[in-house]
């Protein structure tokens, strides 16, 4: 599978992001859009979410390095200053809401049995975390195209996936009786984190391809070198 180059300087920094079981109705970074309405044709912006829509199409129409918050802001109907109450900045928005997809991870992890094979573990969650509905997909392929793509988003991005990723280390360090810190379970968690760029950048390239079957496929190949070992 083939990876841009912002993909695999995020790598060698070592996706991605998303839902649970429980939401895979929407787009799994979005926020939740339940109860929104709009109004004489225009957007009334009174959350997260609705926000969050103004600046894709904005991102989209002229960019995200060119797009400011006051131009969200004022696309909103907004104040500049309201921005902020919804989120701490521009590189926060492609991201929805990823700090709620993290918990829901702990959530999942939690509940696997502990006889399950830690790789299959793994795969399980990582499939389950990024699962989008095919009606989600075009949104959620926009997104990820801005968090893979954009290299002033890569800084930022690098936190991110370092969240992420202490989540996979701190099950695998539990699984096997091991700090978050050791070096199998952050190898497996840096590990993981590639195979998620590296099928995410396959699909957004494919998109007739089907995100779950390649993050499983890619997966399971880890998983055998892993018991190779």
């Amino acid at each position: 599978m083939r990876c841009s180059s912002q993909c695999r300087a995020t790598i060698d920094t070592v996706f991605a992001p998303s839902a649970f079981l429980q939401d895979v109705e929407r787009d799994p970074l979005r926020h939740d859009t339940s109860g929104v309405q709009r109004t004489g044709g225009r957007r009334k912006v009174t959350s997260a979410a609705e926000l969050e829509q103004v600046a894709f199409d904005l991102f989209d129409e002229q960019g995200f390095e060119r797009t400011t918050v006051t131009d969200i802001a004022a696309a909103a109907g907004i104040a500049r200053r309201t921005f902020f109450h919804y989120f701490p900045s521009k590189n926060d928005i492609p991201w929805g809401d990823f700090d709620a997809g993290l918990e829901r991870m702990r959530a999942e992890f939690r509940a696997l049995p502990d006889d399950l094979p830690l790789m299959d573990a793994v795969r399980h969650c990582l499939v389950e975390f990024n699962r989008v509905p095919d009606e989600k997909a075009p949104d959620h392929r926009r997104r990820m195209r801005l968090i893979l793509g954009v290299p002033a988003l890569q800084a930022h991005s690098t936190l991110r996936f370092e969240a992420w990723r202490e989540v996979v280390a701190e099950y695998v360090g539990h699984r096997l009786g091991q700090s978050s810190t050791a070096l199998t379970p952050q190898t497996i968690a840096h590990a993981t984190l590639g195979v998620a760029l590296s099928a995410y950048q396959h699909w957004l390239d494919h998109p007739e391809q089907d995100l779950s079957g390649l993050l499983d496929t890619a997966m399971r190949e880890l998983a055998r070198a892993h018991a190779a070992q």
